[in-house]
């Protein structure tokens, strides 16, 4: 790949989708789908250009993974939440690389109406919801626009799976 920041940026993409499916319990030892064609592995869709439909789908949610120094955490929940319109999913998050850290460890971050409407689908207090999911809050000023919500890729597996749970149970 001739371009250094894409390769860095397909790289932690490809590295989110194969924790996400090795914690589900979606594929083998050897990384290989159990059900190839099941609607709920995690994937990396083609880029569709202006009507870009995000970087991981995870049904419900569409992940926009970012590795950079700098996150805009504000900017790229709202490009997720275009995404994930444009994919037809319900949420749309943003996942940021943590530096020199593992996968497990990265970012995933919640605008308010996102995480509340998680929340309310689990049928969750407050409370519980924070604290079974490890969420921190970042209230950025009085805008509440650029507040969110944030927990690891680790916790958001979890939540993944309940959430898959409660939509499809036994």
């Amino acid at each position: 790949m001739a371009n250094p920041n894409k390769a860095k940026g397909t790289g932690w993409e490809s590295a989110v989708r194969d924790y996400l499916n090795a914690r589900l319990g979606l594929v083998d030892e050897f990384g290989k789908f159990l059900d190839p064609f099941s609607a709920l592995n995690v994937r990396r869709p083609a880029q569709e250009g202006a009507a870009d439909v995000g970087d991981v789908h995870a049904v419900p949610f569409i992940l926009e993974c970012k590795n950079v120094k700098s996150p805009a955490v504000p900017t790229f929940l709202r490009q997720a939440e275009v995404e994930a319109h444009h994919a037809g999913f319900p949420y749309g998050v943003a996942v940021v690389k943590s530096a020199r850290l593992n996968v497990r460890r990265g970012k995933v971050h919640f605008t308010v109406r996102t995480w509340t409407r998680v929340r309310l689908s689990l049928g969750m207090c407050s409370r519980h919801f924070a604290d079974r999911y490890s969420f921190t809050v970042s209230t950025r000023g009085l805008n509440t626009g650029r507040w969110y919500f944030t927990t690891e890729v680790e916790d958001f597996a979890l939540l993944l799976a309940d959430i898959r749970r409660n939509r499809n149970p036994q």
